[in-house]
C-alpha cells in the first residue's frame, strides 16, 4: 500500500474508531512525521461540525486534521464554561479554531470578539467564520499591548504557524507591522458585563496584554475567567515574568490554576476522552504554561458544574 494511502486509512481509524487502542502508537511511530513532511491539503471537519481548510504542514492544522480539535483540555474547559448568552473574548484568535467552538457554544445571542493582528490569519479567520455562518463572531485586527502603537510580528517556522511572536526570533522567516491597542479599549463595556471567558494568546506579549487589560477587570462579571498562556522564556528577554503576570492578576481577586497542555499528538485521544480539569499553580510556571484565572479559590477548577 502507498505510504499516502496507508495514512489516509490510519487517520480514517485515528479519527473515527471508538477506544484509544493503538492510536498513540501510529501517531508517533509514522502518522505526525507523514502528514508533516507529505502536506496533505484539504478541508475538515471539526468536532464544532465547522469546516476549515487545513494543510498538514502546520502543527495546528495536522492537529485539525488528525483529531478536529486542537488543544483538547482547553477545548473541554471552554465548552464547560461558555453558556448561550455569554460573550468569550479571544485574544490572538489566530485562523479561528477557539473562535468557532465558542460560536457554537453562546449561541445566536451571545457574542465572540475574535482578535488577530496578522493580516493573513485574520483573513483566514474572517474567511471561517462567513463560511460557517457564525455570524455572532465580531473580528478585530489589532494586537494587544499596554499602549497604543506599531509592532512587528515574526514568523520563526512556517511549520509552527501559532508561534508568530512579537519578540524577535534567532531565525526569521517573514515579518509583518501590525497596530496595537490596550484590550481595555477594544472591548465595549457591554461585552464585558457578559464576558464568561477572555483566552490570551499572544506568544510572549501576555505581560502587556494583561496590563492594557487591567482597566477593564472591574466590569467583568464576578464568575468572568481568564486563560493565559504564559512564556517565561520569552517573557524574561523583555525584562518580564510569568511571576509578574500572575502578581497582577491576583492583585484583582484572581487565582492562577495549571491547565495541562500538550503538544504531543500521541497524547490526544486519550486526552480527548477525559481531559483534565484545571489545578491551583503554586508557584510560577518555568515553561510555557496555560493558566487559568479565576475568583474562586479551591484546589481545582471542576467541570461539569
Amino acid at each position: 500500500m502507498p505510504a499516502s494511502a496507508l495514512a489516509r486509512a490510519l487517520r480514517a481509524y485515528v479519527r473515527y474508531s471508538p477506544g484509544t487502542l493503538g492510536k498513540a502508537q501510529i501517531i508517533d511511530r509514522f502518522l505526525d512525521e507523514h502528514l508533516r513532511t507529505h502536506p496533505v491539503h484539504t478541508a475538515v471537519r471539526l468536532r464544532s461540525g465547522d469546516t476549515v481548510p487545513v494543510t498538514t504542514s502546520d502543527v495546528i492544522q495536522r492537529f485539525q486534521y488528525l483529531f478536529g480539535e486542537w488543544e483538547p483540555n482547553l477545548s473541554a474547559f471552554l465548552r464547560d464554561r461558555l453558556r448561550p448568552g455569554d460573550t468569550f473574548i479571544d485574544v490572538g484568535a489566530h485562523r479561528g479554531v477557539f473562535s468557532l467552538l465558542a460560536s457554537h457554544a453562546v449561541g445566536p445571542h451571545g457574542h465572540v470578539v475574535a482578535i488577530e493582528p496578522h493580516p493573513g490569519f485574520h483573513g483566514d479567520l474572517v474567511s471561517a467564520a462567513a463560511a460557517n455562518r457564525r455570524t455572532n463572531i465580531r473580528t478585530v485586527r489589532s494586537a494587544v499591548s499596554d499602549s497604543t502603537g506599531t509592532l512587528t510580528l515574526y514568523v520563526e517556522d512556517p511549520s509552527n504557524l501559532g508561534h508568530t511572536t512579537a519578540v524577535r526570533p534567532q531565525h526569521v522567516h517573514a515579518t509583518v507591522e501590525v497596530p496595537t491597542t490596550p484590550l481595555a479599549n477594544l472591548i465595549s463595556r457591554a461585552d464585558l458585563a457578559t464576558t464568561r471567558v477572555i483566552k490570551i494568546d499572544v506568544e510572549g506579549a501576555e505581560a502587556a496584554a494583561i496590563r492594557g487589560l487591567l482597566p477593564a477587570l472591574p466590569y467583568l462579571r464576578a464568575d468572568a475567567e481568564l486563560v493565559i498562556e504564559v512564556t517565561p522564556r520569552l517573557l524574561a528577554k523583555q525584562g518580564e515574568s510569568a511571576a509578574a503576570v500572575i502578581a497582577a492578576l491576583h492583585d484583582h481577586g484572581f487565582h492562577p490554576y495549571t491547565l495541562t497542555n500538550s503538544y504531543d499528538p500521541a497524547t490526544y485521544p486519550r486526552t480527548m476522552r477525559r481531559p483534565q480539569t484545571p489545578v491551583r499553580c503554586a508557584t510560577p510556571p518555568k515553561a510555557m504554561t496555560d493558566l487559568v484565572f479565576s475568583r474562586t479559590d479551591t484546589d481545582r477548577l471542576m467541570l461539569g458544574c
